[in-house]
């Protein structure tokens, strides 16, 4: 069978991985931010909405949580669509899967923290080393290693 990016495995496999990258991701966050603060986890999806909303999302109620999780599955559905076109063209792909998981991981924190962030509508944030460190972690668990190892094993096939 074929892997080409038309083929509906391949459509299947970016569905199911991004999926599952992203609610590992928003899970994380959620959890994390309960656990520190003990406030209410729609205060994360509302911070995602307030990317495209600014500040009116914090106080939007259920319908900009709402707004925030959808922008959130599309930015974990672009990450993962990126990563399945780009796998053969990845020179580190077809090595170690590993190492691609970890770069893949800190190339999302770069990519969200250097460029979306900065130019979407979020509050304006302070850099902290260790919530760097941390938000890394999350990414390379949560979208590096699930889409870099579903990855291999599609093209693998």
């Amino acid at each position: 069978m074929s892997t080409t990016s038309s083929s509906p495995g391949l459509t299947k496999a970016i569905i199911l991985t991004g999926l599952l990258a992203g609610t590992l991701d928003i899970t994380a966050a959620i959890v994390m931010y309960v656990t520190a603060t003990g406030k209410s986890g729609f205060d994360v999806l509302r911070y995602v909405a307030s990317g495209a909303f600014g500040s009116q999302a914090f106080t939007g109620g259920m319908p900009m949580a709402i707004a925030g999780l959808i922008f959130h599955y599309i930015i974990a559905y672009s990450f993962t669509t990126a990563y399945f076109l780009l796998y053969k063209k990845i020179i580190l792909a077809s090595k170690n899967t590993v190492i691609n998981a970890l770069v893949y991981g800190i190339v999302v924190w770069i990519i969200m923290n250097i460029i979306v962030l900065p130019l979407s509508n979020v509050p304006p944030f302070t850099f902290d080393l260790a919530k760097a460190i941390k938000g890394a972690t999350v990414l390379i668990l949560a979208i590096g290693i699930p889409v870099s190892f579903l990855a291999n094993r599609f093209y693998s096939r």
